[in-house]
């Protein structure tokens, strides 16, 4: 467990958008327009799918309007409550090769268009997910003090409060890519 900021999340497959939409338009919330997002997801050399994610590092390499990030979480209560560390990257294929130098390998891609929101402390973020649908993301920083369980929960309450028919799900977008893959397979 950490001391630090950690990112908790609950996620929620959306069957209407647009009545989700209008539930947080009624309460002033307006999202920003699309934007793409083309992720490369990476696991520790020896992790592999089925395995528990708690307490294992995890990589990604996003491109966005031009710019790239470097992203390492560490799943710490369940799979979308993580440590988080972020920063720009200058070059794609010359950051994958660094992170493939520090003992990482390629999962999953995951491709999306996503638009964000705010209200109060939490970041709201709607996005279509290529091969997957529509989500529904409510993302908090924490300090290390407070129970994920619990934030999850109130995360939860104002998710169910707005209304709308939405499915929680406790898995990342590269679990449930890689769900849906090995289910076509």
């Amino acid at each position: 467990m950490t001391d630090g900021i950690r990112e908790i999340e609950v996620k929620y497959r959306v069957a209407e958008p647009a009545a989700l939409i209008r539930a947080l338009a009624a309460r002033g919330v307006a999202f920003s327009a699309a934007s793409r997002q083309d992720d490369q997801a990476y696991a520790v050399n020896g992790w592999s799918y089925g395995q528990s994610k708690q307490g294992r590092a995890f990589a990604r390499l996003r491109t966005q309007d031009g710019r790239h990030l470097f992203c390492v979480k560490r799943p710490l209560d369940n799979e979308l409550a993580c440590e988080e560390h972020e920063t720009e990257v200058l070059g794609r294929s010359e950051m994958h090769e660094a992170i493939l130098a520090m003992g990482f390998y390629p999962t999953v891609r995951i491709v999306k268009s996503r638009r964000t929101a705010r209200l109060g402390g939490m970041a709201l973020c709607l996005d279509e997910v290529d091969g997957l649908g529509v989500f529904f993301e409510i993302e908090m920083m924490v300090g290390g003090g407070r129970s994920a369980l619990q934030v999850q929960a109130e995360l939860d309450r104002f998710a169910r409060s707005l209304g709308v028919d939405m499915e929680r799900s406790t898995a990342s977008y590269d679990s449930l890519i890689r769900s849906a893959s090995v289910v076509v397979a």
